[in-house]
This record gives C-alpha cells, structure tokens and sequence, in this order.
C-alpha cells in the first residue's frame, strides 16, 4: 500500500491487526522508525483498548526492521526472508493460525539501506508465502519514497490496498483486462466510465476488451447502465467479455444486457 497522510496508514494498520488477532494469528507491527511506540499503541487500540491483551499474551508484537534482523545488522534481502520464514515456523510452533506483519517501508531510508536492492528482495519474496500461513502489507509513505518507487512496488506486488473505503480503481490484468477494485457507486460512477472509455480506445485496434467485475465490492445501477450503454456503442469491437459474479450477471441481465450483441457476460465463482 502507499499513503500520502497519517490517517490513511492508521486505518489500514488497525485494520489490518485486528483481523489477524480475530484470525487467531500472531501480528507483527513493524511501524516507520521514529514514531512513539506510545503513539503506535494508541492508534491500533482505538477507539478501545482492544489490543492490551494480545500484547499481554504475545500475540501482538511490536518491533522494528533492526531488532528483526539481529544480531546481524546491515540488511540483505535473503537475511530479512529468512528472519520471517522462521518467525512464521515459531509462530505456528506457538500455536497460532499464522503470522501477519505490517511494515512501514519508512525503514529503508533509516537503515541507510539501497532502494534497488528492497526492489529486488519484492520481486522475488514469493517462497516468503507458498505453502506457508503468512500475510504482508509493505507501506509506503508518498512524502518519504519518489513516486517512481511507489509506483514500481506496486506493480511488484500482487496486490495494491486501497487508501480508503468507498473508492475505486481500475487497474489492467495480466491479459490486459480492465479490472475494477473497490466501490462502483454513484460517487464514483464518472470515474468508472471514463476508465471504460479509456480502455475502449486503448483496445481498438484489437477489436475487443474483458472488464473484470469481480473485485467490486459494490455495483451500481447507474455503473451497469453506463457499462451496457458504453458496449453498446463500441461499434469498433467484436467483443466486449464482461467477467462478473452471480448477482452482477443478474443486474446486467435486468437492465438489457441480452440486447447487446457484442457484450458476453462471464460469470466467476469467487473462491471461499
């Protein structure tokens, strides 16, 4: 995730502990060095103190990039993987589901540590999660990192957070697919049609374009009618796959997607 104010890091942190105390997983906050322990504590226990007993029990840890990697102190990408394939094996040792860690990347600058080689180390952390029970979130502060670094590590990791609920954003899948993550409602509706456009054009000369759905949380109605009406008028495709869920299939059939010959719903089975 990346983040441009203290409120945003905040919320997705609490967020983010939480689930894993409620899981039954053993978290790890790892915050931007400098900031008051106090301050760390009093955030993730808002509005209650929640969080005191699974500090309690060591459940909830909090530690730093430096502590982690002792008791060698310069960092090497293999040297932090191994520190947390490890704490991953303790903490199912322990008798947790798993291990979770937020890590405030705020520790690159500190620790005098090269951005290339903390690009490296994301690119190639997969053997950190196959077959193992453990979750990651790497932040980056937008004021701290240059915007071509933000932007690098997000195409790195398979996944990007959203900054807030409520929002949308459209991104291309690998098979170039646009693909539309968050809230399609009405306050975003303008958004997700000019994505829709954009896409249209990019796609023309291939005379055909897959939208994915099926990372919406929310479809409106007027977001449907927009996607219906935009296919509609793509006279310069052949195709236009819309790849949705069950409920989404049902609304896009309701407003007329059947009348609409180039457009072809495909509905996924979202996993369990």
């Amino acid at each position: 995730m990346s983040y441009g104010n203290d409120e945003v890091r905040w919320e997705v942190v609490t967020a983010f502990v939480c689930l894993g105390l409620a899981r039954g997983e053993k978290v790890l906050v790892l915050p931007c060095p400098g900031v008051p322990e106090e301050e760390v504590l009093a955030r993730i226990d808002f509005p209650s103190r929640s969080t005191v007993p699974a500090r309690e029990r060591g459940q909830l840890v909090l530690t730093s990039m430096r502590e982690l990697l002792l008791p060698d102190t310069e960092f090497t990408a293999a040297r932090q993987l191994g520190r947390l394939r490890a704490a991953t094996d303790r903490a199912t040792a322990e008798g947790y589901a798993g291990l979770r860690a937020f890590i405030d990347m705020g520790w690159v600058p500190a620790l005098g540590t090269d951005v290339t080689v903390m690009e490296r180390r994301e690119t190639g952390a997969d053997a950190l999660f196959a077959g193992r029970p453990y979750t990651e979130i790497c932040a980056y502060d937008r004021r701290r990192f240059d915007r071509k670094v933000v932007a690098a590590m997000e195409r790195a990791h398979p996944r990007a957070v959203l900054e807030r609920l409520g929002t949308l954003r459209s991104v291309r899948g690998p098979d170039e697919a646009l693909c539309f993550v968050g809230e399609a409602d009405a306050a975003n509706q303008a958004a997700f049609a000019r994505s829709l456009e954009i896409a249209l054009a990019r796609t023309a000369a291939a005379r055909r374009l897959t939208v994915d759905l099926t990372r919406l949380h929310f479809l409106s109605v007027g977001c449907a009618v927009a996607l219906l009406t935009l296919a509609r008028g793509a006279a310069g495709h052949d195709l236009v796959e819309v790849r949705c869920d069950g409920g989404q299939r049902r609304m896009l059939r309701r407003l007329g997607s059947d009348a609409v010959p180039r457009l072809t719903p495909t509905e996924v089975v979202r996993p369990c």
